[in-house]
């Protein structure tokens, strides 16, 4: 495969899902070992709860090698048994405020709560509202003014102050919560409860928006894997048996029948069939395949049931790889909010140790009043807390991702965001992105008739077939307000087309190599079909009795909007590339039609790579 220019941006709507992700090369996956387990974690929000679950559990004695992935909501570490039992650790992550359970319990996940029906959501809920009467009241009561306010921070700064204090005592004390704690208790000591209060409400607004952002990536996660089944019809002594597809192995016979999703990849043993594999290759047109033929799971059986070999574990199958792409760019922090947090971690004890100094040493040597010293040290202490600076990153990069996803665009992570602003090229996927997603028909050719009666005919035999191309067919049809012609006898030839019964005349529809079995294909014919598929597009030949009756062209088209969001993109000064899983052909025909670099015949792996 060609590489790409330095600094590009992959983008790609479709529900596939390929994970491009520049600059999360240093966020290598933890690497498991017999000694690994693994928990699943509810109610992070943002990456200082991944670091302070991660410093908190590097306390306890035989753990080691611990890891959150936020987009994954999984922890996963080494743990030494004898030392330090499963139950403990769990513990231990419960008392910083999250749930737990390890993955391998057997334990069946429990339903999503609404965003709106959380703990944190409902305390910023409340804090809000006791912000609000504390105002009105400290207007009609002005002496309680000071004590109204500072009891809306203490209600608002409790749970944030426990959690700080529960970090701090398992070792990690400079977590992001403890500065807030810090910061709000200093307004108040130096009566500056105003803004403690407007201090903690942001920093709690903060979470709760990094917390909607994170339940996005999460949702884009849980929609790729409603691509597999649930369920796969196993073959034992040649009758199938409905069983989970999680459960399917290597070298079983499954049965996939017309319309159903394959359950894993596989090897086609048996039959013969067209397939959708749109949602893992985006290939637009389903393809014919048979005995021998590789397919891929996620993908869509169309015509014929098929008996199909396993080759690859419910773990490693296509989906579960590309889920696994997706999660690693996802779990990719952006450089500027890896290297805040690294400069928090020192900069908060030089700001603390340097206010130490302020209330302590000037009174000594005699240069004022303890009073006053320990007021500006306080003072000092609320100016140089850094929550605003370590929250900015996080908070500027959910609003963008949340920009984004209004836009239909999802960008994945932090990482990729920062690298849009260096971006020289972007990779775009074809179907769905570039194009409609679904094909049209472009071309109708008629021979010794008009092309309504055409359309009238095909009309009639591909009518009850759920086929994408049969769909274009009637749907043009339809545009053009014509009626379909009445067909008996119609059946799916497997792999190859369909057929029916007009007017007493046997008629087929099909690809051009299949048709010359029923009719031949005059020279003048094959030629114009040679120079419809130059162009990328797919000829149905429709033949009556034992002749060519017409030809029909199909092709996914773009979008009303491309041509002129690249022509955007070239005014700018950036390089656009087309990836997709269509043939050769197809894509450079697509390719020319926008003017825009192309890379056919690619799997999701080979466009991450």
């Amino acid at each position: 495969m060609a590489e790409l220019p330095a600094n590009t941006v992959c983008n790609d709507d479709h529900a596939h899902g390929d994970a491009c992700s520049a600059g999360s090369a240093d966020e290598a996956a933890p690497v498991l070992t017999d000694r690994s387990r693994q928990f699943r974690i509810a109610g992070m929000d943002c990456g200082s709860c991944a670091t302070t679950i991660t410093t908190a559990l590097s306390g306890l004695p035989g753990v080691s090698n611990a890891n959150v992935s936020l987009a994954r909501e999984i922890l996963t570490l080494d743990l030494d048994g004898s030392q330090t039992a499963v139950e403990e650790v769990e513990k231990t992550v419960r008392s910083l405020g999250f749930g737990t359970a390890p993955i391998d319990a057997g334990k069946t996940e429990t339903a999503p709560v609404a965003w709106w029906n959380t703990p944190k959501t409902r305390h910023l809920l409340h804090s809000i509202a006791l912000s609000v009467i504390a105002f009105a009241g400290s207007l009609l009561v002005p002496a309680l003014e000071s004590v109204l306010i500072t009891a809306a921070v203490a209600y608002a700064l409790v749970p944030i102050a426990k959690r700080a204090f529960i970090a701090a005592r398992l070792g990690a004390v400079f977590t992001i919560q403890m500065l807030m704690t810090i910061a709000a208790v200093g307004a108040v000591i130096i009566g500056e409860q105003h803004e403690a209060l407007l201090v903690v409400l942001l920093f709690m607004v903060g979470e709760f928006l990094e917390g909607l952002a994170a339940e996005k990536a999460r949702s884009g996660i849980k929609a790729l894997g409603a691509l597999l089944p649930a369920e796969a019809w196993l073959l034992e002594d040649g009758e199938p048996r409905q069983i989970s597809a999680g459960d399917l192995q290597v070298d079983q016979l499954v049965l996939v029948r017309p319309g159903d999703r394959f359950p894993a990849d596989g090897e086609i043993r048996e039959g013969t069939t067209s397939i959708d594999e749109s949602p893992v290759t985006g290939e637009s047109v389903p393809v014919g395949k048979g005995q021998g033929d590789a397919v891929f799971a996620g993908t869509v059986n169309h015509d014929a049931a098929v008996q199909v070999r396993v080759t690859q574990s419910a773990e490693n199958n296509t989906i579960a790889r590309i889920i696994a792409l997706v999660e690693e760019a996802q779990d990719a922090r952006a450089p500027t909010e890896r290297f805040i947090e690294r400069f928090s971690k020192i900069y908060m004890p030089i700001i603390i140790a340097i206010a130490v100094a302020v209330a302590i040493v000037p009174p000594l040597i005699g240069m004022g009043s303890w009073e006053t010293w320990t007021y500006r040290a306080l003072a000092l202490l609320l100016i140089g807390c850094p929550c605003a600076l370590v929250i900015s990153v996080p908070a500027a990069i959910a609003a963008s991702l949340s920009a984004g996803a209004r836009q239909g665009i999802l960008i994945k992570g932090g990482a990729v965001m920062e690298e849009l602003a260096r971006a020289t090229a972007v990779v775009f996927d074809k179907t769905g992105t570039l194009t409609q997603g679904k094909p049209d028909v472009t071309d109708v050719i008629a021979i010794d008739r008009s092309e309504e009666d055409l359309l009238a005919l095909v009309t009639g035999v591909e009518l009850g077939s759920s086929h994408p191309l049969a769909e274009a067919i009637c749907r043009e049809s339809r545009a053009r307000e014509i009626a379909a012609a009445q067909a008996v006898d119609i059946r799916v030839v497997p792999g190859r087309g369909m057929q029916g019964v007009v007017a007493g005349k046997p008629v087929f529809i099909g690809a051009p190599r299949f048709a010359a079995e029923h009719a031949p294909l005059t020279e003048p014919l094959q030629t114009q079909i040679a120079g419809l598929e130059a162009a990328g597009k797919t000829v149905a030949v429709v033949t009556e009795g034992d002749a060519v009756t017409g030809l029909l062209a199909l092709r996914d088209e773009p979008r009303a909007s491309t041509r002129a969001g690249l022509a955007e993109l070239k005014s700018l000064g950036i390089t656009a590339i087309m990836m997709t899983g269509d043939n050769q052909r197809t894509a450079a025909a697509i390719g020319d039609d926008l003017g825009i670099q192309v890379q056919a015949e690619m799997l999701p792996e080979d466009k991450a790579r």
